[in-house]
């Protein structure tokens, strides 16, 4: 279950908003003092309840360090119903605003549904780093943007004809398999094409020339004698 922390300087009502998170089965971290709070923070829970009055360190710099090192949703707690506090709190980063007194099915609600939101957010990131993934690939300082048509080579631009780039993604896309000229004719080529043999050895050449610090001595684009080539790393 998620991890809460609960910052709260008032003793008894710490005490009761602890045992409803933990009775609907969440972890709760509390503290009661500002800079405690953002001591447990380390923790990285996945929501913070944040009281505005605390001592040591109020809510609002509480809410401001932490967005400095996280994007972890924070729901803030106060006594106050001034408009101007609720928009600094916002301001500062906070996700959403309780004024007290609140009752604690409202407080549940509102920790759901930040939570929810804070999952939606988090499988949206993870399935445009997939996508991104999909869209590249990566072997050590080596970086081809299969979207973009680019590639880069130490964070330098790599100028390579179509049918390089094309021979060269597949390569990657299938690294440490070895490919016959036969079959990368077939694969990249497509055997709908009158192709020289020899043009598979003359465009290995000079992806090496490109790619390798030693053409003579790949270590990227090998030759399996007798076999075909791979690309390895």
């Amino acid at each position: 279950m998620p991890t809460i922390l609960l910052v709260e300087d008032e003793p008894t009502l710490l005490a009761t908003i602890a045992y409803t998170l933990r009775r609907e089965g969440y972890q709760v971290l509390t503290a009661a003092d500002g800079e405690a709070a953002l001591a447990l923070a380390a923790q990285e829970p996945d929501l913070v309840l944040l009281d505005v009055l605390l001592p040591r360190l109020d809510g609002f710099e509480v809410c401001r360090r932490l967005r400095q090192r996280s994007a972890v949703p924070i729901l803030m707690l106060t006594a106050k119903s001034d408009e101007v506090d609720r928009v600094v709190g916002l301001e500062l980063g906070a996700d959403d605003y309780l004024t007290k007194p609140f009752g604690m099915r409202e407080l549940l609600a509102r920790v759901k549904a930040l939570l929810r939101r804070r999952d939606l957010l988090v499988a949206e990131l993870e399935r445009r780093a997939v996508e991104a993934e999909g869209e590249r690939l990566v072997a050590g300082d080596l970086v081809i943007d299969l979207a973009g048509h680019r590639v880069t080579r130490a964070n330098q631009a790599v100028a390579l004809t179509p049918r390089e780039f094309d021979l060269l993604a597949f390569l990657v896309r299938h690294r440490d398999h070895v490919f016959s000229a036969e079959r990368l004719l077939e694969q990249v080529w497509g055997y709908d094409q009158a192709v020289d043999a020899r043009t598979v050895p003359v465009h290995i050449r000079s992806l090496r020339e490109k790619l390798e610090e030693q053409p003579s001595q790949p270590r990227r684009l090998q030759t399996v004698r007798g076999v075909g080539y791979r690309f390895v790393g």
